[in-house]
């Protein structure tokens, strides 16, 4: 089968690779038929390379039809339309029954002190072969997979892989008031999908910043009030401020993470890292590795006294240096983690199939064929030509 694999930093082939098999009773396969292109694989193109094999098969947001299962699946045949969230979850264990799937104790890489495992994401998480390819091994069949109904377009559901559960994840750790205020800080897929779960859920006053035109203008059309990173600079915080009473916004969500704009340090730090070999970066990342902390200080000082910061972007620095002075003089609320996909889908699926209230369909700004997936990736990083949103349709 054709897959997008990793095989440097900054590379990304396009390869043939074997067609994955039932290898445990309670696995399926099923075909793709769309598979997104995600912020958080960026991290793998650029930083996590020390975690990468050559040929490993990236992407986490796949959904399609069916082909295989196991002979100890009940709960699905060939030809279900279904989409696999990106965490590997057994549905059954301590963490999966308390909706934590993120943590589930069956997939965890105890090597690393990991939590679950992930498709397509490094060593740390398992190194399960990703979703950006023509077919998918997906275990836990009878738990794990979300069975979707015939007649809406891939675009409708496809997000229920990562972008919906983590962008309603973040919203709802959030906690914003009734009527409250919330700023979101980059509005990339998950960030724009933040501002509209806010709207939907009873924000009345949703916030959006970044620093790319096209992003800016894309949520001031869905009714956010934005704000140019580089336009206001130094005067940001004032100017948010000024926007929610002088107090700041009740909640505050970070979907940057480890690479935020601004971070010299960190940055030169990162590239650094990347030309050690393998196992020399490796071991350095787990124990001294610094983030790009510039969206999570920003949250933290814009933030009301007394309210909280969600945190969906993905940091990976064991050193990172917090302002805890000021997080506790504020009595800062603090919430983060990988989102637990399961845990919201029934809170998410009525919202996709009765209507269609945060855009959904018409969400992706580009659609392409997995022989695009180098060049894709290459503008998704250097955030051009409008790119917000990739759907590869193998």
């Amino acid at each position: 089968m054709k897959a997008v694999t990793w095989q440097g930093r900054r590379k990304i082939e396009v390869a043939d690779v074997p067609d994955p098999r039932i290898t445990d009773p309670t696995d399926a396969v099923i075909e793709v038929t769309t598979t997104g292109l995600c912020g958080s694989d960026l991290h793998l193109y650029e930083v996590l390379g020390p975690f990468l094999d050559a040929g490993d098969i990236l992407g986490h947001e796949p959904m399609g039809v069916v082909a295989e299962v196991g002979p100890q699946v009940r709960e699905l045949k060939p030809g279900d339309r279904v989409v696999v969230p990106f965490n590997v979850s057994c549905g059954t264990c301590f963490m999966c029954e308390r909706g934590l799937h993120s943590q589930c104790e069956t997939t965890q890489v105890h090597e690393h002190g990991s939590g679950a495992s992930l498709f397509g994401y490094t060593k740390l998480y398992g190194q399960v072969p990703g979703g950006q390819a023509e077919y998918l091994r997906v275990p836990f069949a009878d738990h794990l997979p979300i069975r979707v109904p015939e007649g809406p377009p891939d675009e409708r559901f496809v997000y229920l892989s990562d972008v919906l559960p983590t962008a309603w994840q973040a919203v709802v750790y959030a906690d914003v008031p009734p009527g409250g205020s919330i700023a979101v800080l980059g509005l990339g897929p998950i960030g724009d999908m933040c501002t509209r779960i806010a709207a939907h859920r009873g924000a009345g006053k949703v916030i959006g910043v970044d620093l790319v035109p096209e992003r800016l203008a894309r949520a001031a059309g869905n009714g956010v009030q934005v704000f140019d990173l580089l336009q206001y600079g130094d005067q940001l915080v004032d100017a948010v401020r000024g926007a929610t009473g002088g107090r700041g916004p009740d909640a505050v969500i970070d979907a940057v993470g480890m690479e935020a704009h601004g971070g010299a340090a960190a940055r030169a730090a990162q590239t650094a890292t990347g030309l050690l070999p393998d196992a020399l970066a490796a071991a350095l990342m787990k124990k001294a590795g610094v983030d790009s902390l510039g969206a999570l200080y920003l949250a933290v000082d814009l933030v009301r006294r007394g309210g909280t910061v969600s945190i969906s972007g993905v940091y990976g620095g064991a050193a990172d240096p917090l302002p805890l002075l000021t997080m506790f003089d504020k009595q800062i609320q603090l919430r983060m983690g990988q989102a637990n996909v399961r845990r919201w889908v029934d809170d998410l699926l009525p919202l996709l199939t009765d209507g269609d209230p945060l855009g959904a369909e018409g969400f992706a700004t580009h659609h392409l064929s997995l022989d695009d997936a180098p060049r894709a990736y290459e503008d998704f990083q250097k955030k051009r030509d409008n790119m917000v949103k990739v759907l590869f349709h193998p």
